[in-house]
């Protein structure tokens, strides 16, 4: 036993690794030799980088067990700026000093196993030093495992604490180890990074690591020696490697390389000396960052005289502005910015009394203390607006600048909440809403990088809120909830619950608005608290008495929680019960955009969409958008792992046709972040009002005071509360929400007061004229620093890796306008005087707008920056010198201009990547380098190439390179060089537009030069040179152009201006001309006859070429050339005859696509039409026989070829062929050829209208020079009106030369079924020809719409166009979900066609030369009329007008419409059912619950017949009665016989009108809201206007499209059916004089129910008909209702109860109602 026990002791002893972590002994000194290296690079090392090395030598002694003493000595700064390995670093002799001087002290450190604890540094040591010797340090670090070799661990660094990996290597017998470790910089848990200007960025944890653009790695490399006294480190290696991928590329990436190596040198035995100086602890190994506002990514600046620097830069950055050096200016702006931060706030106050009383140096000086974002600047501008000092502009410019840009700390924090209650901002409206929302955005950003957000912070907010609630401020309310959501922190959820009626009772007397603005503050604080928000807005969306348009909102935010599965199929559950269909089809469109999205950040919400939209049917995806809708765009690159969303939530109200909150926002999603980019809210309320007519006295009729009597019969009626108009708006940016307006009533008159002090519109107009006429004068700056991101991480060696961009603006105006009218605005000015008036208008615009984007990745310190730098810059600028001429009465129009006398550029955007390499001790030598080495790059040649119009070589439409195609074909002027040595390194091109007769031309310079020749990548395109030019530069011209002048005339003497014109240039020919005619003279000017005849000339050449498909001028598909032509022609001649063999139809080429739509339509979309062609006709037939006969009328062979034919193959009948048996099969190709002829039918005799017609208006545009006969355009128009036809033509053409270019436009409406329209342009308008046409017809027996397009020769431009978008097509088709199929058709020839199926749905056929796009069954935003009546094929053949009357019937689907006949009622909503009405008892037919009270229309059944009914309409002073008597109709009003010559117009009010129509009467008085109602005794039909949506009672429902609650009783409960709800609306009269001898009363059941074996007695909820007492029942009908039980001994009582009122209902039961009474023994009291 002893013996094992001995031999496990060796092994263990053996087995027992030796201590591998260094150990400095005390008493000596380690000498090492140091050396760190960052170099930037592209991973093509042929480009250029940059970079620094630092070497020099470190000691190390050690003090006491722990403490250790670091002295770096020598160290030696180089730089290095070019390319490898022909550029070497580079000593920076004067940066090396200033860095020996700050590392001339010793430093202490804490060292013990191999870890580095706390570094003590001296007192004045700037943190760029300290963490230098970090970087040293951290080469120390090392946690040794003794009893593993390879492990891995959290190990703590300079980057943080990150995962670590080792793998140890012990030679024993050399007595020597190798440690390796390995770390990666993606995976740590307390990560050192500093970001500037992300706040509103937010990462997304949950995403995969490889989703990140930034990646980086460390490697280190130890060799110990190791002996009894420990073991010593000889060496340490270390690399790191960062890659950045800004697009996300793989292959696109820029690197940062860092390596540093520690070697031993010796060892010596005088310690190092204690340090002189007082050293201060500074933390851990951790990278520091500095507690200042960093360096901005901008050239270094050296402050030496901060006052001075700044008086001096401010001079310099506006003198730059004027003399219109933009660029510079910007740079200049950015400096001022960057030395703001270190100004202190006595500084900044003496710069601003120097510059205080200088218009053209405030808007800088403001805007850059804004962009400044210090404490002192934000304490600045606090300290002016209270003196007022700045004015309601500026202060409302500066301040959410100021408040989106200051840096967010407690100090920060102190001032803005003295903003709130500053006096000078309380006064301001809009100051105050942008303080308080700016305010709730500080607080969010700084609890977004606190640990804990104090809740002080968040007083001043629910103070705020306190008080609106307490005093029933909504807009107080309004403010103080958007300022809590953008705060967004959950401390503020239980202020928020105050304003919800869900959790607050005393919520519920607040508008809706409250209501929703208080769902949507809880939008940021679910980022924060997801749980919590997804619970309560759960909780609101269910909650069914909230209004619908917040159960809406709330929907939204609940869905931007992400809920799982379970929550999102519960919602799904409760829509099938949902009562509100608005709430239903909003919700689920929403759930069915998210099914679709691709947003890899939304996978599990689509996911859970998706599944949980199984549970719910068709039925909510087939609503209108009569009701609420989502509507989404989005798009997402894997491969660049970017995408963006465009969200559109469109919330309809009860009470419009229309949405009443529009939400629309643009989120983008980049790598593993999300960015609300923008938002854009409507919300409008009761707009209606002003669509009718205004100031009608409602109140003052007998009518409203009849209503409010009936509404006391009527139990439980209450009017709709009063909604004043309202608009409100809000904009959020970057999710931050940062102005809102509420615009109502009261704050236009109080804008209108504040203007001229009156609340006449007329004063206004007044007042706008005078001010323009005092004219305008002035030069305005607006420079803003867009936006600053910065995203810095700490490097091995020390120093700070930086991505930085910064983005500039500056937007500029300088206007000179002199306006003067005549005759001059007098004390009795009237607006209708404007059109009888002259104005001369002078005028000198220049707007100017500019856009710097500073771009870097590097080391960027307050001492030295090395790194890539990118500026792009956007500018343009132009100017606007005109003088104009304006006669009113005259109609006449004239701007004179001068010509361009030299280059101007309009537009540029420049963009240049370059290594740059600077330091503070050096700053006017910086060094920077281009990417790509210098070579010989090719000069442009000033001489333009003319391009020609000459035929390319054959090829394919699909090969051309389009590039090739633009440069040869867009311009008439055009310049290319190319260089393609050094592998197309360098690129060039020049566009040019002569404009000869205006002497000017347009150019578009390119020029390019980048890298992408190594990669084809983004990143390697932005790397190089980038530049685009628009400019407008002079044309030599013989002679000298003085002016240019655009004149227009309307009216009269529009043909005595172009005479004009013409003659004031040719005198002579004026003198000779045998034309005294205007219209001779008029027609031969504009070379009328040389068009026409060339036009009859060609006609039959055009319809012969047409047959044959032989023409010279080939289709905008193919390219001019005769053998592809023919072989296009033999193919589709081939095509032709192989589709006439029976059951071929290319299926073989058939493309079936499906795109994002649902996969069942793809499986049978290809019998989808045949089906819906069978439905359609047997539900026509059945409505309307002649109809259906014409359309079904028993041709059995038809129905079977449609019932096997795909839509694509269907032919277009247009109307006015009137054999209906002819093909349907489109079996031929060439059958159509014939459609240019059907085109040109319609102009078969062109004619000029000129002949009989003067023109409406004319137009020239010319140059005038000297001596010489003007040059330049004009344009003639021409219209014939007449009741079956119109007609349009415009012809314009050149004003000088004998063979002129023109061009002649001609549209004309040929009938109802047809417009067709040409467009012809060239010598005589003869070189190019299109035509269109758009034509009514049939399409597989559906109302259809044809729009063709045919060309006979276009120029090469167009067909470059053509090819591009065709490439583009079939991919778009995918996308949207279209079919496609390869088929030939004519090459000179589109065709659209639109079938409506259905109401609601269409199929759309899309054929191409060589595609067809197709589709069925899309649904229509808007239902279109369908009934049998509307069919074009019954429509008289004289109304040409069916085009203008589509909008009409459309607006006329809107309106409501009921109708009452016999026993069958139809509502407004469309909901159809049996009633019959008692006898003689009136009925509320429809009658205005708003407030205004305007009418009511009653209808009672006769007691002689059941099929009559007998009417009562109220309206304003009139009681209007219609019935039968003796089978004639009747009508009294107020009481008495009406007149029989109708129509009659009250004399009172004149939108009264009764006429006859067809068999009975028409009643219409549209400003109460009564479009038309029309009465014959047996039948009723009631159309109230749109406006009127949702403000009706009555039988015929309330109009709001819930038809899933139509059956609404006066008291808002819901009827279980039809009897009960029509009984409800029965009018109790008095039962001694009325004729109606029923009421309403709460009837006990008398089978009642049972709960729990317990004895229970039951009442009705809801009255029940029942007979007056004293009479007796003769008739019943069984109705449901719903019963509330309680138990047996209950006090309840019915006695004296009309109704149960707000009781629970326990159980739905069948119950008698009384219709019919017998009064024998009635008693009635005196």
């Amino acid at each position: 036993m002893k013996g094992l026990i001995l031999a496990l002791v060796f092994t263990l002893v053996e087995g027992q690794k030796q201590d591998l972590e260094p150990v400095f002994h005390k008493g000596k000194t380690y000498l090492y030799s140091y050396e760190s290296i960052i170099l930037h690079e592209l991973p093509e090392r042929r480009l250029a980088m940059a970079g620094v090395r630092l070497a020099s030598k470190v000691e190390i002694s050690r003090v006491s067990d722990s403490d250790h003493l670091l002295q770096i000595r020598s160290p030696k700064l180089e730089e290095h700026n070019g390319f490898l390995p022909i550029d070497s670093f580079t000593p920076s002799s004067r940066l090396s000093e200033t860095i020996a001087a700050c590392l001339s002290q010793p430093f202490k450190f804490e060292y013990t196993e191999g870890r580095v604890g706390s570094i003590f540094a001296p007192e004045d040591c700037p943190i760029l030093c300290t963490n230098l010797v970090r970087g040293v340090l951290n080469l120390l670090q090392i946690t040794i495992k003794k009893s593993q070799n390879v492990y891995e661990l959290q190990e703590a660094g300079i980057e943080g604490i990150c995962q670590t990996r080792y793998i140890i290597q012990d030679d024993s017998n050399n007595n020597r180890a190798t440690i390796s470790k390995s770390k990666d910089l993606t995976d740590c848990q307390d990560k050192a990074v500093k970001n500037l200007g992300m706040a509103y960025i937010r990462p997304c944890p949950t995403c995969p690591l490889k989703a990140r653009n930034i990646k980086g790695t460390a490697t280190f490399t130890y060799k110990m020696k190791y002996d009894d006294s420990g073991a010593s480190l000889t060496s340490a290696m270390s690399d790191q490697v960062y890659e950045v991928s800004p697009f996300n590329e793989p292959n696109g990436v820029v690197v940062m390389e860092a390596r540093q190596e520690l070697s031993l040198v010796g060892v010596k035995r005088p310690p190092i000396s204690a340090p002189t100086s007082q050293l201060q602890k500074q933390g851990s190994l951790r990278y520091h960052f500095s507690g200042e506002l960093l360096q901005m990514p901008i050239p270094l600046i050296r402050i030496k005289n901060l006052d001075l620097q700044l008086t001096e830069t401010l001079r310099q950055l506006v003198q730059n502005n004027e003399k219109g050096d933009t660029k510079e200016a910007s740079a200049k702006f950015l400096q001022m910015v960057q030395l703001f931060r270190v100004a202190t706030l006595d500084q900044i106050n003496s710069l601003w009394l120097h510059f205080v009383n200088e218009p053209l140096y405030r808007p800088w000086f403001l805007s850059a203390i804004c962009a400044a974002g210090a404490t002192d600047t934000f304490r600045f501008l606090k300290q002016k607006i209270h003196d007022g000092k700045l004015n309601i502009w500026e202060a409302a410019v500066t301040l959410p600048l100021a408040f989106y840009f200051v840096t967010p700390n407690k100090q920060a924090l102190e001032i803005a909440s003295t903003f709130l209650t500053c006096p000078q901002i309380q006064k301001v409206v809009i100051h105050r809403i942008i303080v308080y929302l700016g305010y709730g955005s500080m607080v969010n950003k700084y609890c977004a990088q606190a640990l804990l957000c104090p809740n002080e912070l968040l007083q001043p907010l629910h103070d705020l809120a306190t008080e609106a609630i307490s005093k029933g401020d909504a807009k107080d309310m309004s403010l103080a909830l958007k300022a809590m959501g953008n705060a967004g922190e959950p401390a503020s959820v239980k202020r928020i619950l105050k304003f919800l009626p869900t959790f607050s009772l005393a919520a519920a007397s607040l508008p809706n608005r409250i209501h929703a603005d208080a769902v949507l503050a809880l939008r940021k604080i679910a980022r924060k608290d997801p749980a919590k928000v997804r619970e309560i807005t759960l909780q609101v969306f269910m909650d069914t008495t909230l209004a619908p348009n917040v159960r809406m909102v709330a929907c939204v935010v609940l869905f931007e929680t992400k809920p799982a599965l379970p929550t999102v199929a519960a919602l799904a559950t409760s829509l099938l019960a949902e009562p509100s269909l608005q709430v239903a089809s909003f919700a689920y469109s929403h759930m069915k955009t998210l099914a679709a999205g691709k947003i890899p950040q939304l996978h599990k919400l689509s996911a859970a969409c998706n599944i949980a939209m199984k549970f719910l049917g068709p039925r909510l995806d087939r609503l209108s958008y009569r009701y609420s809708k989502v509507i989404q765009i989005s798009d997402y690159s894997s491969q660049y792992q970017a995408g963006a969303i465009w969200r559109v939530y469109l919330m309809n109200s009860p009470s419009t046709m229309f949405p009443s909150d529009i939400i629309t926002k643009v989120r983008g999603y980049y790598a593993n972040t999300a960015m609300d980019i923008i938002e854009v809210a409507f919300r409008s309320q009761s707009l209606t009002k002003f669509m009718r007519k205004q100031n009608i006295p409602f109140a003052e009729y007998d009518t409203y005071k009849t209503l409010k009597e009936l509404g006391k019969s009527l139990l439980g009626w209450k009017e709709l509360p009063p909604e004043d108009p309202l608009v409100s708006a809000y904009i959020k940016v970057l999710g931050q929400e940062i102005a809102f307006a509420d615009i109502d009533k009261d704050a236009i008159q109080q804008m209108m007061m504040s203007l001229t002090g009156s609340l006449d519109w007329q004063p206004v107009v007044k007042k706008v004229v005078e001010e323009v006429q005092r004219g305008i004068s002035g030069h305005w700056t607006l420079p803003v620093m867009v936006g600053e991101m910065r995203h810095i991480v700490p490097t091995i060696a020390g120093l700070p890796l930086e991505l930085g961009l910064c983005v500039a603006t500056v937007a500029q105006a300088a206007a000179d306008v002199d306006v003067k009218v005549s005759p001059p605005v007098s004390d009795n000015f009237r607006p209708s005087q404007l059109w009888e008036s002259k104005m001369d208008i002078h005028a000198d615009i220049r707007p100017k707008a500019y856009f710097h984007i500073i771009a870097m990745m590097g080391i960027n310190t307050q001492y030295f920056q090395s790194g890539f730098e990118l500026h792009a810059e956007f500018s343009a600028n132009t100017t606007m010198k005109f003088d104009a001429r304006l006669n009113m009465k005259e109609k006449n129009l004239k701007i004179e201009t001068l010509p361009c006398h030299q280059e101007a550029e309009l537009a540029a955007v420049r963009s240049e990547v370059y290594a740059i390499s600077r330091n503070m001790e050096e700053v006017d030598s910086e060094k920077k380098s281009q990417i790509l080495p210098k070579g010989k790059i090719p000069s442009i040649s000033d001489q333009l190439l003319q391009s020609t119009e000459g035929s390319s070589k054959p090829a394919s439409w699909k090969q051309t390179s389009i590039p090739n195609a633009i440069s040869k074909r867009h311009q008439q002027s055009s310049e290319e060089v190319q260089h393609n040595s050094a592998r197309r390194r360098f690129y060039a091109h020049r566009f040019c537009k002569k404009f000869e007769s205006l002497g000017c031309s347009t150019c578009l310079s390119l020029k390019s030069q980048n890298s992408a020749f190594l990669r084809n990548t983004y990143l390697h395109k932005l790397f190089g040179e980038f530049e685009a030019r628009v400019s407008l530069k002079p044309v030599h011209t013989d002679a000298d152009i003085e002016k240019i002048q655009l004149e227009v005339q309307a009216g009269s003497k529009a043909a005595s201006k172009i005479i004009e014109v013409s003659s004031s240039g040719s005198k002579e020919e004026g003198e000779t001309s045998p034309y005294e005619d205007i219209k001779a003279k008029l027609k031969k000017i504009l070379g009328i006859e040389n068009v026409f005849t060339a036009a009859n000339k060609t006609r039959r050449r055009t319809k012969r070429i047409n047959r044959e498909y032989q023409t010279a001028d080939t289709g905008l598909w193919a390219e001019s050339s005769t053998p592809h032509l023919s072989r296009s022609s033999s193919s589709s001649a081939a095509s032709s005859a192989d589709s006439r063999e029976p059951g071929n139809h290319h299926r073989k080429d058939e493309i079936r696509q499906s795109g994002k739509k649902r996969g069942s339509k793809s499986s049978s979309r290809s019998s989808s039409g045949s089906s819906a062609s069978s439905r359609a006709c047997s539900s026509s037939s059945s409505q309307d026989d002649s109809s259906g006969d014409r359309h079904c009328s028993g041709d059995s062979e038809y129905s079977n070829q449609l019932a096997n034919t795909p839509v694509y193959q269907l032919l277009f009948k247009p109307e006015d062929e009137q054999d209906t048996g002819g093909e349907i099969l489109n079996i031929s190709i060439s059958s159509s050829s014939d459609s240019d002829e059907d085109i040109s039918r319609a102009m078969s005799q062109p004619r000029f209208l000129g002949d009989s017609k003067p023109p409406v208006l004319a137009a020239v545009l010319r140059a005038i020079n000297r001596n010489k006969q003007p040059t330049g355009l004009q344009l003639v128009l021409y219209t014939d009106t007449q009741p079956k036809r119109w007609r349009i033509q415009m012809f314009g053409s050149t004003i000088t030369g004998p063979d002129r270019w023109k061009f002649c436009a001609d549209a004309l409406v040929i009938n109802y079924r047809k417009v067709s329209g040409s467009l012809k342009w060239g010598k005589n308008c003869q070189d190019y020809h299109i035509a269109t046409q758009i034509a009514t017809g049939q399409f597989a027996a559906y109302p259809a719409m044809q729009m063709k397009l045919e060309w006979l020769k276009v120029p090469s431009i167009i067909r470059t166009t053509a090819r591009w978008f065709y490439s583009f097509l079939p991919g778009a088709a995918y996308v949207l979900g279209f079919s496609q199929r390869q088929q030939l058709g004519p090459s000179h020839q589109a065709t659209l066609v639109m079938a409506l199926t259905s109401p609601r749905t269409c199929d759309v056929v899309f054929k191409l030369p060589e595609l067809t796009i197709y589709d069925t069954a899309i649904s229509l935003p808007l239902p279109v009329p369908s009934h049998p009546r509307t069919l074009t094929s019954t429509l008289p053949s004289s109304d040409w007008k069916v085009f203008s009357q589509a909008t009409l019937i459309i607006l006329e689907s809107l309106k409501g419409h009921c109708t009452f006949s016999q026993n069958k009622i139809t509502t407004f909503n469309g909901v159809e059912f049996n009633y019959a009405m008692p006898v003689n008892c009136y009925h509320v037919v429809v009658h205005d619950c708003s407030p205004e009270l305007k009418f009511l229309v009653m209808g009672k059944r006769s007691e002689k017949s059941a099929d009559l009914i007998a009417i009562n309409v109220r309206l304003a002073s009139h009681e209007i009665d219609m019935y039968v008597s003796n089978g004639l109709i009747q009508l009294k009003i107020n009481g008495v016989q009406a007149p029989r010559d109708l129509p009659y117009t009250s004399n009172s009010d004149e939108s009264l009108l009764i006429s006859s129509e067809k068999k009975g009467l028409a009643l219409k008085a549209p400003d109460y809201g009564i479009d038309k109602l029309y009465y014959d005794g047996h039948r009723l039909e009631v159309q109230v206007a749109f406006w009127m949506a949702g403000k009706t009672c009555g039988i015929c429902g309330k109009y709001d499209a819930e038809v899933e609650r139509e059956y609404k009783t006066p008291s808002g409960h819901l009827a279980k059916d039809a009897a009960s709800f029509g009984h409800s609306w029965i009018v109790s009269e008095n039962p001694c004089t009325g004729a109606c001898k029923l009421e309403h009363r709460p009837v006990k059941s008398e089978k009642p129910g049972s709960f729990e074996k317990t004895a229970e007695k039951c009442f009705s909820v809801e009255p029940v008909l029942r007979c007056v007492h004293g009479c007796s029942a003769t008739e019943t009908v069984p109705v449901s209702v719903s019963l509330h039980c309680v138990p047996v001994d209950s006090s309840l009582r019915l006695d004296g109860q009309p109704r149960l009122d707000r009781k629970s209902e326990d159980v739905v039961a069948t119950v008698p109602a009384e219709t019919a009474c017998s009064c024998q023994q009635q008693l009635c009291l005196a």
